[in-house]
């Protein structure tokens, strides 16, 4: 069974940085998409940002949510089956439980999830 664990949330002041790990077993990790998710208390579960698995083209395109542009960025390590999420300039609405998702075509596996809290 495919597994995705994250790790590195924590509690933060506004404007400061924090930097996601999600680590994946049991899977050939450079073939999956994998995107970071966030919810928040009392809101739909929301994409942050993803970046492609290698297939024919490699892999590696990204795409962000409107909402962070410009202050996160996705980025993947195959050689250690980890993609990562660095988030800087973080604001009190970037609280929220942050998700690992990995998916395969119709396969799509979740993480079990790490808080970031951003406050003062």
């Amino acid at each position: 069974q495919v597994q995705v664990v994250e790790s590195g949330g924590g509690l933060v002041q506004p404007g400061g940085s924090v930097r996601l790990s999600c680590a994946g077993s049991r899977m050939i990790f450079r073939i999956y998409d994998m995107a970071w998710y966030r919810q928040a208390p009392g809101k739909q579960r929301e994409l942050v940002a993803a970046i492609t698995g290698g297939g024919s083209t490699g892999g590696g395109s990204t795409n962000y949510a409107d909402s962070v542009k410009g202050r996160f960025t996705i980025s993947r390590d195959n050689a250690k089956n980890t993609v990562y999420l660095q988030m800087n300039s973080l604001k009190p609405e970037d609280t929220a439980v942050y998700y690992c998702n990995a998916r395969l075509g119709i396969q799509t596996y979740w993480g079990q999830g790490t808080q970031v809290t951003v406050s003062s």
